[in-house]
């Protein structure tokens, strides 16, 4: 494990930054070694560290400039503060800085090993913490669009649901689907109808306000849920997105024209026409289905 740490140690004096990196050597990191902060800054561009050891006092880049300098060019890597000025205001400085820890001179390597070793565990939890955060974003997200997918959707949509309901406020939920989006696909082929749903989910976003949530449900079908919403705004939005559409010029992957196209969009709200999710989705669906029939491209309130 220790064989793939790779440890920077940074100080002007050559006795004891050898003498460090042979101990941490021998614990089986690999280690490498340079004079300055300015020659530490080169290395850490041109190569991937897992630790930065540092002097405190040295010519030119001491070691807390060093580590501003480090964070500034946002290098993911703990970084020691090694000193003989066993003062506070020094500590304090360091930490500031962002160094992760402090340890002064003359070296007890224990503890030199023991906060090596909470550095780097300190490193591993927060790119655990990281990827599973990329992950969930990931597994929520629709990946063509970038607007949510069916699972961000009924996470958020559930939640608004309970809190409209808690506060007796009103919430509308819009259900848009393409008109004749296969036909758009048999003519202009599979790349160009990812281009018209990535066209179509920014002029929903444009469409309506921060505090909405617009989601890609699957296929060509869409979800917008508008929070603290009266039927006549909600109307209002819907009227606007699909005028949008209907009157903006799609383009295919190579940015040619491509047809016209519009949607249908029904919609249903909190409380008047629906109490719960599976009725309020129920009725905007049922919505569409009527908007559908009557010859598309036109906005359908339940009821």
């Amino acid at each position: 494990m220790k064989k793939d740490v790779s440890i920077l140690i940074v100080d002007d004096e050559q006795d004891p930054r050898d003498t460090l990196a042979e101990l941490l050597a021998e614990e089986g990191y690999e280690v490498h070694g340079v004079d300055s902060g300015s020659a530490a800054l080169d290395m850490l561009k041109s190569g991937a560290y897992d630790l930065v050891i540092t002097d405190l006092i040295m010519p030119r880049v001491d070691g807390i400039a060093l580590t501003k300098n480090i964070r500034c060019l946002e290098i993911d890597v703990p970084i020691i503060v090694v000193t003989g000025f066993a003062t506070i205001e020094y500590a304090v400085e360091s930490m500031k800085a962002g160094a992760f820890d402090f340890i002064t001179k003359p070296f007890n390597f224990d503890q030199i090993k023991l906060t090596i070793s909470k550095a780097l565990e300190t490193k591993r939890l927060r790119q655990l913490a990281s990827e599973s955060e990329f992950y969930r974003q990931l597994s929520h997200s629709d990946e063509l669009t970038q607007l949510a997918n069916y699972r961000g959707f009924y996470e958020t949509f559930q939640r608004e649901i309970e809190r409209a309901l808690r506060y007796s406020h009103p919430l509308a939920l819009l259900m848009i689907d393409i008109d004749d989006f296969k036909k758009c696909n048999d003519t202009y082929g599979h790349l160009a109808g990812d281009s018209v749903l990535k066209q179509i989910a920014d002029l929903i976003k444009k469409n309506t306000r921060g505090s909405d949530f617009v989601a890609r449900y699957g296929g060509e079908e869409f979800f917008a849920v508008l929070p603290e919403t009266e039927e006549p705004e909600a109307l209002a939005v819907a009227e606007r997105i699909r005028s949008e559409i209907e009157h903006h010029v799609f383009v295919d992957e190579n940015q040619n024209e491509i047809a016209h196209l519009s949607v249908t969009i029904g919609i249903s709200s909190l409380p008047l026409r629906a109490t719960n999710k599976r009725d309020l989705i129920r009725t905007a669906d049922f919505a569409l289905y009527r908007g559908k029939a009557a010859g598309k491209n036109r906005v359908v309130l339940f009821g």
